[in-house]
């Protein structure tokens, strides 16, 4: 079977329809998990998942679309039918593109999810689950994600999950003379801290490993220091702001941690959570998670509406461009039978012609490369219209290919032809398609 066959399966729980809840109950321990147990699931060649603070997402490719929806509603079946959105495979590749671009985001524009998007991407590398059909959309999303940001003003200004919780905070007190501690040295955490930086007088930074903490303090304008993640509830108490961003699998600042901190303010920004929810209840604190930061990302996103008019132009470019790739892989193996036909009667009919005749080596060379450039001329045209007859669906062209050039495709037969719905093909069509073929269809 040709490689880059198949049709992707996709399903998104976001901040567009989900709650944190939803999206913490559908995500797993990790992406690499999460590919390895799709992988695992029969009829499922490629899997790739992308698991952020806002979003889950897992895309499937299999060689029939009700597999791939089957094995995605097993998959997120403790997460509610209305916090999934479901995609067929052109839908898939749009939103991915879309995702990679920004345009998805609570912040419009935000550069974080790209680099999400692509160490997901390895993480579902490292363990197989990237193949040629999933490689060109990820790649191409990729690609469009750079594109926005290189040739479009969508990602100036307010462009992080990490500053738009620091907003947050400014919008509800004054951090002049605050003291900041950040729980988290990662991606999230830096962003954080960079936000905060010449906005609070002091701030401190929580790890639990504690050198990457004092990495990130060694760059800050403020007062900055870095502590153990065992020193954050004695850090809590002296703090006004707290921001977690931790990728732990359980709650780092308790509820009685919190009871004895005093009036302060918390932006939970870790998936899963890092303060319970019931926090919020304590008369002193006042508890913020992601859902919260849709209103403050408003202002924002008015101001990039015109940039993302620009991007979503690059994206309908871009996706033309993949579905073009994609369509003329259908008609990828008819060709590479009618070639390995073509060169299986060359050599056959070499063998005969050079035991007739006395060759040396110079004049055996010639004779070859004249039967190989005889094969390429010939089959350059019929190879160019299948490729252009894919692109259009034309399945008439491709079948009266297989008619004309009966090219054997051993015990299978080509995905996209087997795939075919038999009582939907035109009697005059089926006169056209070889027996073997047909065959397999009735099967």
């Amino acid at each position: 079977m040709i490689d880059g066959t198949g049709v992707i399966t996709g399903v998104s729980v976001s901040h567009e329809r989900a709650s944190v809840d939803d999206i913490e109950a559908a995500c797993a321990e990790s992406q690499r998990v999460a590919v390895e147990s799709l992988l695992a699931e029969p009829g499922v060649k490629e899997a790739y998942v992308l698991q952020t603070c806002n979003r889950a997402e897992a895309y499937v490719v299999t060689a029939d679309p009700e597999v791939g929806r089957a094995v995605l509603d097993e998959f997120l079946s403790g997460v509610s039918d209305d916090a999934c959105f479901e995609m067929e495979h052109e839908e898939s590749l749009r939103h991915l593109l879309r995702v990679a671009a920004g345009l998805e985001s609570i912040v419009l524009g935000e550069d974080q999810i790209l680099g999400q998007v692509k160490d997901a991407y390895e993480d579902s590398r490292g363990v197989g689950g990237i193949g040629p059909v999933l490689e060109n959309g990820i790649t191409k999303a990729i690609h469009v994600g750079e594109r926005a940001r290189t040739d479009t003003g969508i990602n100036e200004g307010t462009v992080s999950l990490g500053s738009a919780a620091v907003n947050l905070a400014r919008a509800e007190r004054d951090l002049s003379e605050a003291t900041a501690l950040v729980v988290g040295a990662g991606e999230m955490g830096a962003l954080v801290a960079k936000a905060l930086d010449e906005t609070v007088e002091r701030v401190l930074v929580g790890n639990r490993t504690v050198p990457h903490a004092e990495h990130l303090v060694e760059g800050m304008e403020v007062d900055a220091s870095a502590l153990a993640l065992d020193a954050v509830p004695t850090a809590v108490e002296r703090a006004d702001l707290v921001i977690t961003a931790t990728g732990s699998p359980g709650h780092v600042v308790e509820t009685g941690t919190l009871e004895d901190a005093g009036d302060t303010l918390v932006i939970d920004l870790a998936q899963p959570r890092d303060v319970p929810p019931d926090a919020d209840e304590l008369a002193s604190v006042e508890v913020h998670d992601m859902d919260d930061l849709e209103s403050v990302t408003a202002e924002s996103r008015a101001r990039r509406e015109e940039a993302a008019e620009a991007v979503e132009r690059i994206v309908d470019e871009e996706f033309e461009h993949l579905l073009t790739q994609y369509k003329r892989k259908r008609a990828d193996q008819v060709i590479a039978a009618m070639y390995e036909s073509a060169e299986q009667l060359k050599t056959r009919e070499l063998a005969t012609a050079t035991e007739k005749l006395d060759l040396d080596g110079e004049e055996r060379e010639v004779i070859e490369s004249m039967a190989d450039a005889l094969v390429g001329q010939l089959l350059a045209a019929p190879t160019q219209s299948l490729r252009d007859a894919a692109e259009e669906d034309d399945w008439t062209t491709i079948n009266t290919a297989l008619q004309l050039f009966d090219p054997d495709f051993g015990a299978e037969t080509p995905e996209f032809v087997s795939s075919m719905n038999p009582d939907e093909i035109p009697d005059a069509m089926k006169d056209q398609m070889p027996t073997a073929v047909l065959e397999q269809l009735d099967d």
